[in-house]
């Protein structure tokens, strides 16, 4: 197999963040009624660096949550592995706010359902708004990102993997062949 190629370096991943958080500004004036929301895994820490960033450029403190989506997704009963469970952090009133989720990869469109699913459980916003690093295509659903870093067009072989400093030790989207499940 070959190596993963690397389309976003530490470097690009910051300039991508900044960029993303200058757009939501520009989308959102109002900070009172704005937050940030991550999809566990990779979506939450990069929803707290887009926070850090959103924070300086509107001299605010926007709320900050992360989601787990574990027992909101479509196909919870036929995967084999049990779901890796992480807390869902919402401390702030979701009900009237523009909230802005934020995942690490945008593919079919079935997690970003189940994460609108699990926020409506905790309120009903105003408007919810997608913010991803990739979006690589082949939805399922009628999803569509508010804000990406990066349209990265693939084939279903193929698998987009976005490491983060917080979790993996270093900050790169890269794309490789997909593993086969063994048998």
């Amino acid at each position: 197999m070959a190596d993963p190629k690397v389309v976003l370096d530490q470097d690009d991943m910051r300039r991508t963040l900044v960029r993303i958080a200058h757009e939501i500004v520009e989308k959102n004036a109002d900070a009172d009624r704005l937050a940030i929301v991550g999809i566990h895994r990779r979506g939450a820490p990069l929803a707290a660096r887009l926070k850090r960033l959103v924070d300086g450029l509107l001299d605010a403190d926007i709320p900050l949550g992360a989601l787990d989506i574990s027992f909101y997704r479509d196909d919870v009963g036929t995967r084999a592995a049990e779901p890796e469970v992480h807390a869902t952090n919402l401390d702030f009133d979701v009900d009237g706010r523009t909230v802005v989720i934020v995942d690490d990869v945008l593919y079919t469109g079935r997690t970003v359902r189940a994460a609108i699913e699990a926020l409506f459980d905790y309120g009903r916003p105003a408007r919810v708004q997608l913010a991803v690093v990739a979006d690589r295509g082949h939805r399922e659903l009628p999803i569509r990102p508010d804000y990406v870093g990066k349209n990265l067009p693939t084939s279903h072989r193929e698998r987009v993997n976005v490491r983060v400093e917080e979790l993996d030790g270093v900050d790169e989207v890269t794309i490789s062949e997909r593993q086969e499940a063994a048998v």
